[in-house]
């Protein structure tokens, strides 16, 4: 059996959005395809797109994604702790898959020495199971403010004693001062176990570039192990940030509102690849545009994306849509968006009280303390079809009222969700209702979408890590070269 180099290696960027996530998930995927069993990991995520796991817990998408990319189940230990965002300054704490608290950041920078004994437990366990672990950072080491208590870039590799490549998005311009910028924000120690550079996302001519490649080189003493090129078309499951730059292509218009705290916005990703569709996301101060279809997405905080859906006028465009036979969908936060009233006695998500719903559906919501984690399987109810579908719920509320005797699907034999009597609105717990072929061809049929092509989502998503991996190659060569103090004492 082949052997890499390192039995644990950490991916750490100069900037978040540098591409440690998609290097993660690359290097993970070669070395399957070598037969090295391989996890990932990352210590702590801040992310509002999640996952739900086999082991019936909450971790960071990007795990998920690079888990597959590994061949294996994603699993809690992956991912041990996980903020989930609900306002500037609070977030809801998940440690090793479940909700332990809403804290604050200056209560959570406290609760970071805790947390770190929850990472240590779940970096062993994968250690015990696999020849190697690719860990993946948080944001960038340089952020001085939160160096004390670290535990997600080089607090952990320190703990651990594990060697660090340093990843930076020459596309975003400045590279060699990310690069040296944040060589020098490390202590000593930190520095000596950065093996070397990954320069990301470019495209050019490489031969101009070698000069700065050699000045870096020599002023760090640190190896550029690669310069890896931008790569269009992936369809890669995002860790966090909605796409800036929006692909139309189709006809079929489906607009979805990026509210402030939105979640699980990877629910469009089928729709996003879609031939036949032009799909919009539209932010604060952008005027909401004709659509077929629009969607309101899943929210960490649904009571304060309501108000802001009201004070950026969607509730009139929403209303203006459907007289005109617009279709409308609500995916979990925006499902509940839909009923009378969503009503919050324990402060779930922020101050206890009860807001007004949109009144497209008759029920109303309570959050409660307890989150609902499910992989779940079933079919549609809102077509003769019955087309299969698979998801998962995530969610702290529980919904009741009229509305729920017409079920938009039919879970394990229960009915789920909601859907109007004129056909027109339809809501669910449900996400990723587009991400099966049957089901993604259905609702953009119920939406008005005839004779559209389908899209398999899982096969786009496998041909891209293929993809991403191959690119990757050099790099993989470069690690399995490298020979320091780590491969000496790192080797399984």
């Amino acid at each position: 059996m082949a052997e890499f180099a390192f039995h644990t290696l950490m991916i750490q960027g100069t900037t978040s959005d540098a591409g440690k996530s998609t290097l993660a998930a690359a290097l993970c995927r070669l070395l399957k395809k070598d037969g090295i069993a391989v996890a990932p990991f990352k210590p702590q995520n801040m992310a509002l797109n999640s996952a739900v796991t086999a082991d019936g817990g909450e971790i960071g998408r990007a795990q998920a994604l690079q888990a597959q990319a590994a061949g294996i189940a994603p699993h809690t230990d992956m991912n041990p702790v996980l903020l989930k965002p609900s306002s500037d300054t609070g977030a809801q704490v998940i440690v090793h898959g479940k909700v332990r608290a809403d804290m604050n950041a200056r209560d959570y920078h406290r609760y970071k020495t805790e947390a770190m004994q929850a990472v240590l437990a779940s970096y062993q366990r994968l250690r015990s199971q696999y020849a190697c672990v690719v860990v993946e950072g948080a944001g960038s080491p340089a952020e001085i403010n939160l160096r004390a208590r670290d535990i997600a870039n080089m607090g952990f590799a320190e703990a651990v004693d594990c060697p660090v490549i340093i990843v930076a998005d020459i596309d975003r311009g400045g590279v060699f001062a990310h690069l040296t910028g944040t060589l020098d924000c490390l202590s000593q120690s930190e520095r000596d176990r950065v093996v070397g550079f990954v320069i990301n996302r470019f495209r050019g001519d490489i031969s101009l570039l070698q000069p700065g490649l050699d000045w870096l080189e020599e002023r760090t003493g640190k190896p550029v192990l690669a310069v890896l090129p931008y790569l269009h078309g992936l369809h890669l499951d995002a860790e966090d940030a909605v796409a800036a730059t929006q692909d139309v292509k189709g006809d079929f218009r489906v607009v979805v509102p990026v509210f402030p705290r939105i979640s699980n916005h990877t629910d469009f990703d089928a729709l996003r690849a879609h031939p036949g569709v032009d799909l919009r996301f539209v932010g604060p101060g952008q005027p909401v545009p004709p659509a077929d279809l629009i969607i309101l997405p899943g929210s960490k905080n649904t009571r304060g994306d309501l108000d802001w859906l009201r004070q950026h006028g969607w509730d009139s465009a929403i209303a203006r849509h459907l007289r005109y036979g617009g279709k409308l969908i609500g995916i979990c936060g925006g499902f509940q968006m839909l009923g009378e009233a969503v009503d919050d006695p324990h402060g779930v998500e922020g101050r206890p009280g009860s807001s007004a719903g949109l009144g497209l559906l008759a029920m109303r919501t309570e959050l409660t303390r307890e989150k609902r984690l499910l992989q779940v399987s079933g079919h549609g109810n809102f077509s003769a079809e019955r087309p299969v579908v698979r998801g998962y719920e995530i969610h702290m509320g529980v919904s009741s009222g009229a509305a729920l005797d017409r079920p938009a699907f039919v879970i394990e034999g229960r009915g789920e969700g909601a859907q109007s009597a004129d056909g027109q609105i339809l809501g669910s717990y449900l996400h990723g209702m587009f991400d099966t072929p049957q089901a993604c061809g259905a609702l953009l049929a119920w939406a008005g979408l005839q004779g559209g092509a389908t899209v398999d989502l899982d096969a786009l998503r496998e041909a891209s890590l293929e993809r991403l991996a191959e690119a990757t190659r050099p790099l993989y060569a470069a690690l399995q070269g490298l020979s320091t103090r780590f491969t000496q004492a790192g080797r399984k």
